[in-house]
């Protein structure tokens, strides 16, 4: 009976070696812990690929097809002609607990992107910059909101007096901006801060001058944006 019983015990003691051995023979499984798994769970589907202002993007398809160290990921034919870097991009994976890998057909990282906001991911190639991950189809609602801010603006401070008015266009200026011009009387009105170029980046109208000195307006509603940090008597743009 005691010989029975060690017997057993030795089975079992050799059952759960096997077991252990076949989790950690499995990547996927011994690299993969719950919250990752969630992750990947999450990120299946539709995403833009884009440059910090959206002036180029690409939309990428993650699926959970296995490839070489992860997943498999698609790419729109344009892509490699808009951002040439993702004619490296064959798969996809998570590192830690939420960093999306775009990778190549050998598993090494394309980029590496990190979460900023909620389904939003931001990763920076040497020498190119900064590129984010977003969820197509609120990326494709943040272009029709992008659309909406061309046009005609004034600044104002709190008590509906207007300093000076300026206009937001989508022609491409210098780096990854857009112009704007302002009126006349702008520069003395608002302490000689003169925009020249504007971008909508995160929620935010950022508006820049010549000297490279940013304000950022975040919205109060879809007509008024407030300057941020907040003044004692605030400043804001108005869609007119």
């Amino acid at each position: 009976m005691t010989q029975l019983r060690r017997s057993g015990a030795f089975c079992v003691a050799l059952a759960t070696c096997l077991l252990a051995l076949s989790f950690a023979a499995s990547p996927s499984l011994a690299q993969s812990p719950s919250g990752a798994k969630e992750q990947a769970r999450a990120m299946v589907g539709q995403w833009e690929l884009a440059t910090a202002e959206r002036s180029k993007t690409c939309v990428v398809t993650l699926s959970e097809e296995p490839v070489e160290g992860g997943m498999r990921a698609s790419l729109d034919p344009s892509c490699a002609a808009v951002l040439p870097f993702t004619a490296e991009i064959a798969g996809w994976s998570i590192r830690g607990l939420d960093i999306v890998r775009l990778q190549n057909a050998a598993g090494d990282a394309v980029i590496d992107l990190t979460p900023v906001e909620s389904d939003i991911f931001e990763g920076v190639r040497s020498g190119e910059g900064i590129y984010l991950l977003q969820n197509l189809e609120a990326a494709r609602s943040l272009t029709r909101s992008m659309d909406q801010m061309i046009g005609e603006w004034a600044m104002m401070r709190s008590g509906s007096r207007r300093l000076c008015d300026m206009t937001l266009t989508n022609t491409e200026a210098s780096g990854e901006n857009f112009k704007a011009f302002v009126n006349a009387g702008c520069g003395a009105a608002t302490g000689n801060f003169n925009p020249v170029m504007w971008r909508l980046e995160r929620g935010e109208i950022i508006l820049m001058s010549a000297a490279g000195v940013t304000w950022h307006f975040q919205a109060d509603d879809n007509a008024q944006w407030r300057r941020v940090p907040e003044e004692p008597d605030p400043l804001m743009l108005v869609r007119q």
